[in-house]
Order: structure tokens, then sequence, then C-alpha cells
């Protein structure tokens, strides 16, 4: 299943007058600057308004855990961990997290922590919390496959054995699988938990003020907020939905102080106006080819020759106006939060994934497949990206004597590729971004498992498989960067998926605020 992106990084807003613009300038396709932070606030600000893709709903991360919601949520609600700023994670309203062994992990509640309706958070709240975001349906389940048991084990501490060890749960302990709810609030509102008219049941700087269907979300800052050393500048908050035409408009004229920011249109047409601050940050997401079993890119060769020959920074110029950048694997380096060094220099060293083409060394391969003259047929649905990554595709396939064509599929329709056999039969390569919620490489090379759903070209080792499985259950860090570099070395040397361009996290800021990081 194809991830949502998640917004997480807490937008917590804290907005100032007269802060500096992080760039005011079109983004430069050979070197984007990207950032953890933008600038620090320099004073209070009584109101700001938010720009969201679409109404949530619900604010039921349970139910659903899309990207308004969480963007809303995640300044209301707290987690046992919580991501920083570079993509690391510190313990939260778990005080400490031990693993006495590789299949138990102990969290020690923090003391002092209350929710909104003024009750003390206990170990209790997160053990049920844990086990509701575990049940049958809910939106983090999988999150919890490998947990064999969440318990109580003292006043402040709670114990969770694994059927398995699993580097990633700490890790999810950060996102909405990690969020601590109260008990008795969610309990009392039953369904109606997370519907307009109705509280929140968090700990966070926020709590949920005012929800007008259809028209806009507030949330206030909590003066007793437990942490006496965060104290958020601004006191309310009001997200309202936007398309993409609207969303430039609102925040050019200052209707609208800010937004995440998926689309690169957009991003691009404000970071050339002076009156917003346009800031880049670390991301997962990539834009890929998916190859299909049906024809000629059954032959790694034939998807190696494909990889050298496309023109990657071209891609990046006209597909995304320059925000974007030629990348070599299928996951962007946000999810770099350990080891960065080890993984930066494995990326260096990857052959296969030129930035601009290498047509001899592609031409040596098609000649060494036999030179194939059954088309490649490239899907597209008209989108931008999409299209100049079809066409690209094309030209490069002409360059080193394969044949390419176009398949236009209708935009509602291109989603189908990932649950349906009969419509990727009708091509052999699906061009689409992808992003990962964890920050840890090993959460997407699953994608290449023998049997994967997303492994349509029928990649399959046993050794690939195997080392999989190594890593998800090796909680050393430097161990476990040691076994994803060789899968990413592995997955790229048969480019089971063939990786373009990297585009960054964007956050657009009205002149008058600052503060908030890119979303990861």
């Amino acid at each position: 299943m194809k991830k949502i992106l998640a917004l997480v990084g807490l937008i917590g807003v804290t907005a100032a007058c007269g802060a500096p613009a992080a760039t005011t300038k079109a983004p430069d396709v050979a070197k984007l600057t990207l950032v953890d932070q933008t600038p620090k606030a320099k004073g209070a600000l009584e109101k700001a308004t938010w720009l969201l893709g679409e109404e949530p709903g619900t604010l039921d991360l349970d139910s659903d855990g899309g990207t308004p919601n969480r963007t809303i949520m995640a300044n209301v609600c707290e987690r046992l961990m919580q991501t920083q700023p570079d993509m690391t994670i510190k313990p939260w309203l778990a005080e400490k997290a031990e693993q006495p062994d590789p299949k138990t992990l102990v969290f020690t509640v923090r003391k002092g922590v209350t929710f909104h309706d003024g009750s003390p958070l206990t170990a209790d709240d997160v053990v049920w919390s844990l086990q509701r975001h575990a049940g049958e349906g809910m939106n983090e389940s999988d999150e919890f496959e490998d947990v064999d048991a969440v318990t109580k084990v003292g006043d402040d501490q709670v114990k969770v054995t694994f059927k398995k060890a699993n580097a990633l749960f700490i890790q999810a302990m950060a996102g909405d699988a990690g969020i601590v709810l109260n008990k008795k609030v969610v309990d009392g509102l039953g369904k109606d938990y997370g519907t307009p008219g109705h509280p929140d049941a968090c700990s966070g700087p926020y709590r949920l003020a005012e929800w007008k269907s259809g028209t806009e979300i507030t949330i206030d800052r909590f003066d007793g907020y437990w942490n006496k050393d965060v104290k958020p500048l601004t006191k309310a908050v009001t997200f309202r939905w936007a398309d993409d035409g609207a969303m430039v408009n609102s925040l050019t004229t200052g209707a609208a102080d800010g937004a995440y920011l998926a689309e690169t249109g957009p991003a691009v047409a404000l970071a050339k106006n002076p009156a917003v601050n346009v800031a880049y940050g670390p991301t997962t997401r990539v834009f890929v080819l998916l190859p299909t079993d049906r024809g000629v890119l059954k032959d790694a060769k034939i998807r190696r020759a494909l990889s050298l020959a496309v023109d990657r920074s071209g891609i990046a110029k006209s597909g995304f106006a320059g925000l974007a950048r030629p990348w070599k694997v299928p996951v962007g380096a946000g999810a770099w939060s350990y080891e960065k060094q080890s993984f930066q220099s494995a990326y260096d060293q990857l052959q296969g994934a030129p930035a601009a083409p290498d047509l001899e060394a592609a031409k040596k391969l098609v000649q060494e497949a036999g030179a194939p003259q059954t088309p490649i047929v490239v899907a597209s649905d008209g989108d931008q990206a999409r299209s100049v990554i079809a066409n690209a595709v094309v030209d490069a396939a002409t360059k080193i004597g394969l044949k390419a064509e176009i398949k236009t599929i209708p935009g509602s329709e291109f989603g189908t590729f990932y649950t349906d056999k009969d419509k990727r039969a009708q091509v052999d390569l699906v061009p689409d971004d992808w992003y990962i919620t964890k920050n840890d490489p090993i959460g997407f090379y699953d994608n290449g498992l023998s049997g994967s759903s997303n492994n349509w070209v029928g990649f399959s080792s046993p050794e690939y498989d195997a080392l999989v499985a190594k890593a998800l259950e090796t909680t050393d860090a430097a161990a476990r960067a040691r076994q994803v570099i060789e899968l990413q070395q592995r997955f790229t040397s048969d480019m089971v998926w063939i990786s373009l361009v990297e585009v960054p996290s964007t956050v657009v800021l009205g002149g008058k605020v600052t503060g908030p990081r890119p979303p990861p």
C-alpha cells in the first residue's frame, strides 16, 4: 500500500513580526538549500491562519491519519517519543525508553503530565492507547504486527513485548502509533470522538477550540500545558482549506499566514513572490518509475539502460521548475535519521542513476540484452510531472535504440495500478511519487521482497529477503545501517524501481510569521 505523506513534524506555529525571509528566489535545480528550521520567532502573535488542502473528515487519527488531520492534531496530541528537526527522536511523554533485550521495550511514563481536562496522564492511559492503535482496522495497526503484549508493570512503567525484535517500533512511537489519549474522554464520547462539536482527548500545547463544519477548525494555546518550558507564541491558529489557486492567492494577499505544500506548482509560483517566505526541508519523497513484468523490462539490463539514459536534471527542471534534484535511490534523505554520514557516503558511491545521461553505457547494455524492439509503454495521466517523465523516458529509449510510447490513463484510474494486475498488464512503466512515514530507509526496502504487492517486475532474491528480515530485527543502529546500505545496493543494482528526482518538503509563510519547520 502506498504510504500517505506524513506532515507530522508538529507545525507548532511559533510566529513573530519582522522575521527574516527563508528565501524569495526561485529554486536552483543544481543545488537546493534544505533547512531543518525556519528562522526563530521574535515575538508573539494573537492569531494565525493555516491552509490545508481539504477539510478533515475526522480528528480521530486512529480512524483517518490523512495529511490535513495530522497537520492539525500534531499540535494538540503528544506521543511517547518526539521527532526532532534533524529527524532524530527523543523521549517525550515517556521519560525513558529502555530495551533490556531485543524483544522487550520498557517506557517510563513522565510524571506531572496532564490532559486538557486536567486529569493526570497515567500508565493505564498509555496501555489503553497503544492497544487502541493496535486494534483491527485502526490506521496505525500495522505498526503493532510484531507486538505480543502491552502491559503495565508499575505505577509509571509500560512494557511492550514482541514476537520478534522490531527495530522500527521505537520510531513508530514518535508517530501516530505513539499518541497517548485520555481513555475517559474517548470512552465517554464513543463514536462522537473526533467529530465537530466535541473536545480532544490529548495533552499538547494546543487544544481543540472549535470546528465549524465546512468552514474552519481553530485550536487555542493551552495555558495549562504541563511543560512550562514550552509556550507557543501564537495564541490561536485557525485552519482553513483551499485548492492550489486559492491557496496561492490567500498566501500572497495575506489572507492566510502559512501552508505546507505537496505540489510543486504553487511552491514555485510563491517562491518568486516577495510577499511570502518559502523554505525547503529534507524529505523521503522521490519520483520513481515502477516497472512491470509484461515486456522487455523483465530484463534488468534494459532497466539499467533506461536508468543510465534518462535525463534526471532535465526532468527536475521541466517537470518541477527546479523544485527537485536528481536522485539515485527510491527514498529521500529525510529518512537518514541515524548514521547519516554512512548513508551519504554510500549514496555518493552509487552508480547507475546519473544526473545527466550516459548514453554510451546505456547503448552497450541494450546490445547485450539483444536490442529488443517491443515498444515500452509508459503510463501518464496528463499531470505535469508525469507527462514530463513519460516524455523523458520515450526520448531516452529512442536515443539508445529502444522503442517507447505513452499510454494516457485517466487520473481517476491511475491509483488502480497498485491494486489491479490487469491494469498493470497494459503498461511497462508507471511514473509516480513515493514517500515513507518512517525516518529510516528500512521502512522502504520491503517493497523489493519476493512477492511484495509493489514488486511488479517480479524481482526475487532469497538473499535480499533474508537481509530485509534481519535488518528489521536489528536494533543496533550502526549494524542496521550497514544492512540497509547493502539492501540499497542490491535494489538499485537491479533497478527494481528506477529512481528519478527527490522533491523537498515545502513550507510557505506570510511576511509576519516564522518558526515552523518544513514537514518531514
